[in-house]
């Protein structure tokens, strides 16, 4: 390898055990010791997930804001978001899983029938009303909800019903076979909204929200008909068939299809949106080595996750190209993606270790 003068690390979180920021600094130091003479720049990276909003918080010069809302299953929380000044005004960064997250429910509390993403809506009313936000960035990884982003749109007004006119709460346990009518006409007045999503199901079927991801959040044989139905009831009353087939109508439990039904929203890739915002491609244009980096490597990484974003840029521009990870399979080690993969299960060490103690781990790993 020529001389390395500068340095790119661009990691994701270790899920688990390091965000992204805690990621790519225990490799900074590492590689720090390897080549004292270098020039090392951190660009931690997230695709929609949980770290989204605070991957963005240095390039975009963001401060944080933090109100009341309510968690998936109606609880009072406290939750915070990001809010910037740019060319086109006051912009908001969200996470769904701030305020609708599965990381806020213990494995006794998952109720995917009565869980919905009505905090994520108050967030975004509270950037809309009292900062003024002018447009909206929304993560939508990580959620514990099934609902069809009817959370969401019932906090921004729009009321969900029954035959008799009556209001329904958002939940797909308490709409199934009782929602007869949506009416939008009261929905507060939106700025355009922008949605970091990394998954391409549609809403409903085989390769759908409930079918898919429905079982991590606590479906089961039983629930999961139920769930479809409840789905299908609320696109039939929406009149949603259009946006409930569109890629991405299946991310975070249906919240895309809320948000495009409802919102109007676009929906892009997480990655190729935090490398737009952050500059990205010049910061790894600029580099002599690229580094990146999670906890898992595998064929989902490959699918389209940050760290094969990372080596999809760094190829194009020529750059070699190393992830560190806790794990990986055979697929992403012999995908040729990466020049070098870093495993630190390769240690040998028992699991429980690898977690607790991954930022030292990571940063002799680095070392060499």
């Amino acid at each position: 390898m020529n001389e390395i003068r500068k340095i790119l690390i661009a990691s994701d979180k270790f899920k688990g055990s390091l965000s992204a920021p805690e990621a790519c600094a225990a490799i900074a130091r590492g590689l720090a010791r390897r080549w004292p003479q270098a020039v090392i720049e951190v660009c931690p990276i997230a695709d929609g997930g949980e770290g989204f909003a605070a991957a963005l918080e240095g390039p975009l010069h963001g401060r944080w804001i933090e109100t009341p809302c309510h968690d998936a299953l109606g609880r009072l929380i406290r939750a915070s978001y990001l809010v910037a000044d740019s060319t086109e005004g006051v912009v908001a960064v969200m996470e769904m899983a701030t305020a609708s997250g599965m990381w806020r429910l213990s494995n006794d509390e998952r109720d995917i029938l009565l869980a919905n993403t009505f905090g994520t809506g108050e967030l975004m009313r509270h950037a809309i009303e009292q900062t003024r936000a002018q447009r909206i960035i929304l993560g939508i990884g990580g959620s514990a909800t099934n609902d069809g982003g009817a959370g969401m749109a019932a906090a921004l007004g729009v009321r969900f019903l029954d035959s008799n006119g009556l209001p329904l709460a958002p939940s797909p346990g308490i709409w199934r076979g009782r929602l007869a009518r949506i009416d939008a006409s009261k929905r507060i007045s939106l700025p355009p909204v922008t949605v970091a999503c990394d998954v391409a199901s549609p809403l409903l079927g085989p390769s759908g929200a409930t079918r898919v991801f429905g079982p991590q959040k606590g479906a089961d044989e039983s629930t999961i008909p139920v769930l479809e139905a409840a789905l299908e009831t609320l696109v039939n009353a929406a009149g949603g068939a259009v946006s409930a087939v569109r890629p991405g109508a299946g991310a975070a439990g249906g919240l895309g299809f809320g948000l495009l039904h409802f919102v109007g929203a676009t929906l892009v890739s997480g990655f190729d949106l935090l490398a737009d915002l952050t500059g990205l491609e010049k910061r790894i244009a600029a580099a002599d080595l690229v580094v990146t980096g999670e906890g898992s490597l595998d064929g989902q990484t490959l699918a389209g996750k940050g760290p094969a974003g990372v080596a999809r840029l760094a190829r194009s521009h020529g750059k070699p190209v190393w992830v560190f990870c806790g794990r990986s399979d055979t697929v992403a080690r012999d995908s040729m993606a990466f020049d070098r993969v870093v495993e630190l299960a390769s240690t040998g060490l028992p699991i429980t270790t690898l977690m607790s103690d991954a930022a030292r781990l990571l940063e002799e790993a680095s070392a060499g």
